[in-house]
């Protein structure tokens, strides 16, 4: 499904660089945006609801996320505007990580104001990434598409540029796919998330509420 994805040639962009890009290209009528997020383990500084996460602050990370959603609404009203529909899919997996179980709620907020977001279970992929994880991409349109990067200690470390028009239909298949199979966001939420105690600290395991 994302077989070509590793040969494909690519520009090495920083973060600055990388965000430059994205903002330039998304204003130029792509049609789409779709995201896939498969990472289990980040760091978001200077994003105030993740600092107060990652302070063991559960409940000021949760009222900070909520504070977002005029901003977020926004976001998609421009969007809208613009001709932009987004997508996203979250895999997940099992035990949730603190650091996903965090960002649930953060997306939890977007979807509430009209973000397309589905999840998918990583065990129900496991097919598909015998080889290599699904990539963490965001894809703009069949413009350009860009392989999120990361340092060792889950710091976003800016993207590799891709533009190859075919390897970019081909990915883009491969999220449509992905997306089909995905779960609404709430449905998931509800069943999966919702019943877990506060996440106990970053990078453990999290638990039920007995």
């Amino acid at each position: 499904m994302f077989d070509s994805f590793a040969d494909g040639a690519c520009e090495r962009l920083d973060r600055p660089a990388y965000h430059a890009d994205l903002g330039r290209i998304y204003t130029s009528g792509i049609g789409f945006l779709n995201k896939l997020e498969r990472g289990q383990h980040f760091k978001e500084r200077g994003f105030p609801s993740w600092e107060a996460f990652a302070h063991g602050d559960w409940e000021r990370a949760l009222s900070l996320a909520d504070e977002r959603r005029g901003e977020y609404a926004e976001e998609i009203r421009r969007a809208s505007e613009l001709g932009v529909t987004h997508r996203r899919l979250r895999v997940v997996e099992f035990p949730v990580t603190p650091y996903v179980q965090w960002e649930l709620f953060v997306l939890r907020v977007r979807v509430d104001v009209g973000d397309a977001i589905r999840v998918v279970d990583a065990r129900d992929i496991s097919s598909i990434e015998r080889n290599r994880l699904v990539p963490e991409v965001v894809i703009l349109g069949d413009v350009v598409m860009y392989e999120v990067v990361y340092d060792d200690d889950g710091n976003a470390d800016g993207a590799n540029r891709y533009t190859d028009s075919a390897l970019i239909r081909e990915t883009n298949a491969g999220f449509d796919a992905l997306y089909e199979r995905g779960e609404g966001f709430h449905d998931f939420f509800d069943r999966e998330i919702a019943p877990l105690a506060p996440p106990r600290g970053a990078g453990n395991p999290t638990g039920r509420h007995p």
